[in-house]
């Protein structure tokens, strides 16, 4: 029998997750495969290779966040972007989020660049600097953030929150692990104006792997004072 390809990967994917991707989501799925695949023999944008894996540990992976809320329209921030996981997914699955990615290596925003003039996204903003750096009109600003893979939760929720207007929501994307984090998380929620609405647990289609997310409403302001520098949060977090 023959493998899959991508497109179909994705549509039966994300028909499981009761999204009936279009035509023109799935040619944008595919061409930011092909760069991902081109621009990684050259540059460490991920280990996940093939178009099976990246479909499912990648593009699957992310989508899940769509049952996190209504993104359509919305403001989000995906924090530490890295190859663009999890935003620009959630970019193609719902085009009218008005998406800024966020990272500290230029290199990486260099192909984050390139990939949304390919997909046709010349609104995705995308901004060079550590994420506790935040620029101030930046404070407090978006409905979402986001981050995958960058980071344990009590950590994230320093760099991530600030950014987060009070009554939006950050998405954190996890591992199994998720109630041992939110455990170690308690002090920054409670210090940084979060709390824990919800939390995603899913398998992803097609796989045996299990993930979860957590959604963290804003329900305060974030004190100023946070985030602080990158050494006193990595020695001393909250």
């Amino acid at each position: 029998m023959p493998e899959q390809t991508l497109e179909q990967i994705l549509r039966e994917g994300l028909e499981q997750r009761g999204c009936t991707p279009d035509d023109e989501m799935l040619r944008r799925f595919r061409l930011y495969y092909d760069n991902l695949e081109k621009t990684n023999r050259v540059m460490n944008l991920t280990a996940i290779t093939g178009e099976a894996d990246a479909a499912r540990l990648h593009f699957l992976d992310c989508a899940a966040l769509l049952d996190a809320g209504d993104l359509n329209g919305k403001t989000l921030i995906d924090v530490g972007t890295g190859a663009g996981f999890p935003g620009l997914v959630l970019k193609i699955l719902c085009p009218e989020l008005k998406l800024t990615l966020l990272d500290s290596l230029d290199k990486r925003l260099g192909f984050l660049r390139e990939t949304c003039g390919m997909l046709g996204f010349q609104d995705v903003k995308l901004v060079h600097a550590r994420a506790e750096e935040i620029p101030e009109d930046f404070r407090e600003r978006f409905d979402y953030a986001s981050a995958r893979a960058v980071a344990r939760l009590n950590v994230l929720c320093e760099l991530c929150l600030p950014y987060i207007k009070p009554g939006g929501a950050f998405l954190a994307m996890k591992g199994p692990e998720l109630e041992t984090e939110l455990k170690e998380a308690y002090t920054a929620l409670k210090t940084l104006g979060g709390s824990l609405e919800k939390q995603l647990d899913y398998t992803i289609p097609g796989t045996d792997t299990r993930h979860c997310a957590a959604v963290i409403r804003k329900t305060g302001v974030t004190p100023k004072r946070y985030p602080r520098r990158w050494a006193q949060i990595k020695s001393k977090p909250l």
